[in-house]
C-alpha cells in the first residue's frame, strides 16, 4: 500500500511539475512575444500621436478663432484630407506587406526596392489627388456645405497639398523602418515635430496674429520634419543591410506592386472614409455647425485613441509578416493573439475613462457651451466606438501581414457601406434620432466587421499562409547587385 501510495505521490508531483513548466513556457512565450510587439508598437504608437497631434494642435488653434473656422478645418482635415491619407496609406501598406515578408525571409536586399517601388507608385497617385483640393469650395457647395463654410475650406485645402506629398515619405519611410523594428528614429523625429509646431504655432497665431495662414504654415513644416530625418538616417547607414543606394531595379516590376497596392488602398480607404462619410452627413442636418464641431471633436478624441490601435494594427502587421516569411505558422498565430489581447485590454481601460469624463473634453477644443454639450450626448457612441477599435484595426494589421487586402476591401464594403451607413442614414434622418442615429447606424457596421475578421481570423489555414507567403517573396525577389553580376545571362528565380 505504501509502495502505491509512493508512487501516486510521484506521478501527481510530476504532473504538477509538466504544468508548471507548460505554465512558465507560456508566460515566457508571452513575454519574448510581448517585447517583440512593443518593440514596434511603442514607437509606432508615440509616433502615430505625435502626427495626428499636429492636426490636433492646428485644430485647437484654429478652434478659438471661430466656429466657421472650425468647421471648415474639419471638413478639409476630417474628410478631404482623410480621403487623401486613406489612399496614400493604403496603397503603401502594400510595402509593409511586402517587406515584412521579405526581411522575416532573409531577402534583405529587397527592402530598399520595395521602398523606392512605393515611392514611385504613390507619388504618381499624389499627382491624380490634386484636382480635390484645388476645387475643394466647389465641391463641398455641391455637397449640399453652407458656403461660408465651403470658401474657407477652399483657402485651408490649398495648404495641405504640400500634406499630401509629405504622406508619400512619410508612410512608407515608417513601413519601410518597422518591418526591420528599427523605427525608434520614427519616434524621435516625430517628437521633434511635435515640438517645433508647438512652438511654432503660438509664435505665428498668438505673437504675430497670422490667423490661420500662420496654423497652416507650421502644419505643413511639422509634416515635413520628420521626412527629412527618416530619409537621412536610411540613405547616410542607417540601413546598411536593406539600402544599397537608388537603382533603376526601382522602376521593374512595378505593376504586381500596383496591384497589391491598389488592393491595399481598397481596404484602408473603405475604413477611413466611413469617419468621413459621418461628417458629410452631419454637414446636412439642423445647426450644421454645431452637430460637425461637436461630431469633429468626439471623432478626434476618437481618434487619439486610434492611435494606440493604429500602433498595434502596425506592430500585428509586422510581427505576422515576419513570422510567415521566416517559416512560422505557430509563432503568427501566437503574435496575432497576443497583440489582438494587449489591444483589448488597454481598450476596456480607456472605454471606462472616457464612459465617466463623458463631455468635459470638449473644453479643450472649444468655449462654445452648445458644442460641448452635444459632445456630452455623443460620447457613451465614443466610449463604445473606443472598446470596437481595441481589437478591429489588429486584425486588419493581421490581414496586411498575410497579404489579404483584397479580401478585407469586400468585407470593408459590405460590412461599412450596405450595413453601417444605410442603418445610419435610416436612424438620423427617417426615425430623427439626427447625429446619434447615424453614428449608432455606423457603429453597427464596425462591430459586424469586426465579427466578420474575427471568423477570418480563426478559420485561416495558417500553414498555408506561410507557403504562399514563400512564393511571393521568391515570385518577386531580385538578385542582389553582386549576385546579378554572377547570375547575368541565367533565367530570374
Amino acid at each position: 500500500m505504501e509502495e502505491n501510495n509512493n508512487i501516486n505521490k510521484k506521478l501527481l508531483s510530476n504532473g504538477d511539475t509538466e504544468i508548471q513548466k507548460e505554465d512558465e513556457n507560456l508566460r515566457t512565450k508571452v513575454v519574448v512575444e510581448s517585447k517583440k510587439l512593443w518593440v514596434v508598437a511603442g514607437p509606432a504608437i508615440f509616433t502615430r500621436f505625435s502626427t495626428f497631434g499636429i492636426s490636433i494642435i492646428t485644430q485647437i488653434f484654429i478652434g478659438h478663432m471661430g466656429a466657421v473656422e472650425l468647421a471648415a478645418y474639419s471638413l478639409v482635415f476630417t474628410v478631404l484630407l482623410r480621403f487623401a491619407n486613406g489612399i496614400l496609406l493604403g496603397m503603401a501598406s502594400a510595402l509593409e506587406t511586402l517587406c515584412g515578408q521579405a526581411y522575416g525571409a532573409k531577402q534583405y536586399n529587397m527592402l530598399g526596392i520595395y521602398l523606392q517601388r512605393s515611392w514611385i507608385v504613390l507619388f504618381i497617385t499624389a499627382l491624380f489627388l490634386l484636382p480635390v483640393f484645388l476645387l475643394t469650395a466647389p465641391i463641398l457647395k455641391l455637397l449640399g456645405q453652407e458656403e461660408e463654410i465651403a470658401d474657407v475650406a477652399g483657402f485651408i485645402s490649398m495648404w495641405t497639398i504640400p500634406v499630401i506629398f509629405s504622406f508619400i515619405f512619410s508612410f512608407t519611410c515608417q513601413m519601410y523602418l518597422s518591418a526591420q523594428s528599427k523605427n525608434i528614429i520614427i519616434a524621435y523625429v516625430a517628437a521633434a515635430a511635435i515640438v517645433v509646431h508647438i512652438a511654432l504655432s503660438w509664435l505665428l497665431c498668438i505673437t504675430y496674429d497670422m490667423g490661420i495662414s500662420g496654423a497652416l504654415i507650421s502644419t505643413v513644416i511639422a509634416y515635413w520634419i520628420p521626412n527629412v530625418g527618416q530619409i537621412l538616417f536610411i540613405t547616410c547607414g542607417g540601413c546598411p543591410d536593406t539600402w544599397s543606394g537608388f537603382s533603376m531595379l526601382a522602376f521593374q516590376d512595378l505593376w504586381p506592386v500596383i496591384k497589391l497596392s491598389l488592393s491595399s488602398g481598397a481596404m484602408l480607404c473603405l475604413e477611413l472614409w466611413y469617419n468621413s462619410v459621418l461628417v458629410l452627413l452631419t454637414g446636412n442636418m439642423i445647426n450644421a455647425k454645431v452637430a460637425i464641431d461637436a461630431l469633429a471633436i468626439c471623432l478626434n478624441i476618437n481618434g487619439w485613441e486610434m492611435m494606440i490601435s493604429l500602433g498595434f494594427l502596425a506592430a500585428a502587421s509586422v510581427r505576422v509578416s515576419n513570422e510567415l516569411g521566416g517559416g512560422s505558422s505557430k509563432g503568427a498565430k501566437f503574435a496575432i493573439m497576443v497583440s489582438t489581447l494587449t489591444s483589448l485590454t488597454i481598450g476596456v481601460v480607456l472605454f471606462v475613462f472616457f464612459l465617466f469624463y463623458r463631455g468635459q473634453l470638449a473644453y479643450i477644443f472649444t468655449t462654445d457651451e452648445a458644442v460641448a454639450a452635444a459632445v456630452d450626448k455623443l460620447s457613451p457612441l465614443l466610449a463604445i466606438s473606443i472598446l470596437l477599435n481595441s481589437v478591429q484595426p489588429v486584425l486588419s494589421g493581421v490581414a496586411v501581414g498575410a497579404g489579404w487586402q483584397s479580401i478585407v476591401a469586400y468585407v470593408n464594403l459590405a460590412c461599412y457601406y450596405l450595413v453601417g451607413i444605410p442603418l445610419g442614414m435610416v436612424l438620423g434622418y427617417l426615425i430623427n434620432f439626427q447625429v446619434t442615429g447615424i453614428w449608432m447606424g455606423m457603429l453597427v457596421g464596425t462591430a459586424v466587421q469586426t465579427v466578420v475578421l474575427v471568423i477570418i481570423t480563426w478559420r485561416t489555414d495558417w500553414d498555408n499562409q506561410v507557403v504562399v507567403a514563400r512564393n511571393r517573396v521568391r515570385k518577386w525577389s531580385t538578385p542582389a547587385i553582386g549576385e546579378r553580376s554572377q547570375t547575368k545571362g541565367a533565367p530570374r528565380v
